[in-house]
C-alpha cells in the first residue's frame, strides 16, 4: 500500500503517510517511528517530505476503512472498555487516556496509555505494589519537556483473549490544568473518565 486513498494529487507526504499508516495498523507502531521506516522503504528521506500527524491519522483511518472495517470497531471497544476498567480502578490518580484507543485508530496490537495526575509521584507504585502487581519502570518525556516515569505492567484483556500492555505514565497534579484543551478542530489529546464513558456509550455492545 504506497499511495493515499483519497482522488487527489499525490504528495511525497501523501506517499509516506499511506505507507507508514499500514506500519501503525499491522505492527502497533507509533506514528514517528512509522513515517521514518516509511520514508526510507520509499527512498525518501528529507525531513521536509515527512507527514505532519494530522495527515497521519487521516491516512490511519483511511486504511482502517478499507482493510479492517469487519475487526477493528469491535477491538477499539474492546479496548477503551479495558482503559475504562484500569480508569476506575486508578481513579484517585486522576487518570486520562491518550493514545490510539482514545484518538479511536486502535487495534489489538495497541497498548493502552493512561496519563496519571498524582500529588505524590510514588504513590501510584504504591498503590499497584499493594494490588501485589509486577511492573517495570522506564522514562518517557513530560508536558514540561522533562523526563517522568512511567509504569508498564500486562493485564489481561478476557474480550480480546490476550494479555495488553498497560503504561501510567506519572505527572504531577498541577500538569493537570489545560491537559484537555483542544486544538483548533476541537480535539483533544486526551480524555478523562467521563470523556470515554461517553464514547462507551455511544458504541454498541456485541
Amino acid at each position: 500500500m504506497n499511495a493515499p486513498f483519497h482522488d487527489q494529487p499525490c504528495t511525497r507526504a501523501d506517499e509516506i503517510a499511506a505507507t507508514a499508516a499500514r506500519l501503525v495498523v499491522e505492527e502497533g507502531l507509533e506514528y514517528g517511528p512509522a513515517k521514518r521506516r516509511a520514508a526510507k522503504q520509499l527512498g525518501l528521506s528529507g525531513k521536509g517530505d515527512l507527514p505532519d500527524n494530522d495527515l497521519m491519522e487521516a491516512a490511519v483511518f483511511d486504511y482502517l476503512a478499507v482493510f479492517c472495517a469487519d475487526t477493528q470497531p469491535q477491538e477499539l471497544a474492546a479496548l477503551r472498555r479495558l482503559a475504562a476498567l484500569w480508569m476506575e480502578r486508578l481513579q484517585e490518580f486522576r487518570p486520562h487516556l491518550s493514545g490510539a484507543i482514545w484518538r479511536g485508530t486502535a487495534t489489538r496490537l495497541n497498548d493502552v496509555h493512561l496519563q496519571l495526575y498524582c500529588d505524590d509521584s510514588k504513590s501510584a507504585e504504591i498503590a499497584l505494589l499493594n494490588k501485589g502487581m509486577d511492573y517495570d519502570v522506564g522514562s518517557v518525556p513530560g508536558p514540561r519537556g522533562d523526563m517522568v516515569d512511567c509504569l508498564s505492567l500486562t493485564v489481561d484483556c478476557p474480550e480480546l483473549n490476550e494479555p495488553i500492555g498497560l503504561h501510567l505514565t506519572i505527572l504531577d497534579y498541577d500538569d493537570l490544568r489545560g491537559a484537555l484543551k483542544s486544538d483548533g478542530k476541537g480535539k483533544t489529546e486526551r480524555g478523562d473518565l467521563s470523556a470515554l464513558r461517553a464514547l462507551l456509550d455511544t458504541t454498541p455492545t456485541p
